[in-house]
């Protein structure tokens, strides 16, 4: 028998299809700034996955800004 809910990753790649057309609109330089907040939402997929969430906009959402907090935590302590 097949999967009757899509899997969390599956979900995720199809959020980023979906905003395909907002990338392309981008310069080449915010493309890439893009494509790097994407690759965050990416590095927390099994978490995501375990988490449930019914809105997975959340679990991406919360994946690019636990990244970017760990990123400035590591910006903080460089300049300490």
């Amino acid at each position: 028998m097949g999967r009757t809910v899509p899997t969390y990753r599956r979900t995720l790649e199809s959020i980023i299809r979906e905003w395909g057309d907002f990338r392309r609109a981008l310069d080449r330089e915010d493309r890439e700034a893009f494509d790097k907040v994407m690759a965050r939402a990416r590095k927390h997929s099994s978490a995501s996955s375990y988490a449930a969430l019914c809105d997975p906009l959340e679990a991406v959402l919360l994946s690019i800004l636990l990244e970017q907090e760990k990123e400035i935590e590591s910006l903080r302590k460089g300049n300490e």
